[in-house]
């Protein structure tokens, strides 16, 4: 299960530590606000290296960190993101006294963890490309989002950075690896470390033994979203994905020490 990464050209580290990746989804929220510092704190203090978060821009061009485009849910504001100045959003209540924090914070805040910094909308590839530049955190970060276009935003503004596969690339890429075609087409998978997708899609399953060996020949890795059941992060552990992005960080930390406390599987008789 445990594989060694190597250091990528242009200077990223991303994955230089040992995998399985557990990557804590919006931090360890279970007892503080989603996507706060103090989420990302209760994920590291567990032992996470990896934490899991996106970033939409303020009105001033600020790079915050929120899943949603709207503060509805997480606070319930009727205001979108892009309306409101990084002041103003961070004078927001997330509960009990949680604010909402810019990206540079966190990178500054966490020194030590690798980000996988989703990019929501077009507005924030810039913000994004801004605060991790400032923070000198281009080697421990890991570019992605929905579209093409945000993710090659950032990647053109930080070169060395990782990134794992817009949306159209996971489908152009998962189709050529289930045929059994993608050492054919190595244009598909340039500028490409990780392919991050659910283990299902409908009926279609994604998380195959077949899809991840050619993704791996290809130095691919891949990270499987969402997963909170520790019988099925053991199910795809086993089935040789490199991370599990999960809401359940303290589970999936236990999970991987318990399977390393027993050292490499045995042969059978």
């Amino acid at each position: 299960m445990v594989r060694r990464r190597r250091r990528r050209d242009g200077g990223s580290d991303w994955f230089a530590v040992e995998a399985p990746r557990i990557l804590a989804h919006r931090g360890l929220a279970l007892d503080v606000p989603e996507n706060t510092l103090a989420s990302f704190r209760a994920a590291v203090t567990l032992g996470a290296r990896y934490v899991e978060t996106d970033v939409h821009a303020s009105q001033d061009g600020v790079a915050m960190i929120a899943h949603d485009p709207s503060l509805a849910r997480v606070a319930g504001i009727d205001a979108e993101m892009s309306d409101l100045t990084t002041a103003e959003l961070q004078k927001v209540d997330l509960g009990d006294g949680h604010r909402m924090p810019t990206l540079l914070e966190a990178l500054l805040a966490f020194p030590d963890t690798r980000f996988n910094i989703d990019v929501k909308s077009q507005g924030a590839g810039a913000a994004v490309a801004s605060a991790v530049l400032a923070a000198g955190a281009t080697h421990r970060v890991l570019v992605t989002s929905f579209s093409s276009r945000r993710r090659a935003s950032v990647v053109r503004l930080v070169p060395g950075v990782a990134s794992s596969a817009s949306a159209s690339r996971v489908a152009l890429i998962l189709a050529l690896a289930k045929f059994g075609v993608l050492d054919a087409a190595p244009w598909a998978v340039a500028g490409i470390d990780a392919v991050q997708v659910p283990p299902k899609r409908g009926c279609l399953t994604i998380a195959t033994p077949r899809v991840i060996r050619a993704l791996h020949l290809r130095g691919i890795e891949v990270h499987i979203w969402t997963i909170n059941d520790p019988g099925e992060m053991r199910r795809l552990l086993e089935l040789g994905v490199d991370g599990i992005v999960t809401d359940r960080a303290d589970l999936a930390l236990d999970l991987v020490r318990g399977i390393a406390s027993l050292g490499p599987a045995q042969p059978r008789a």
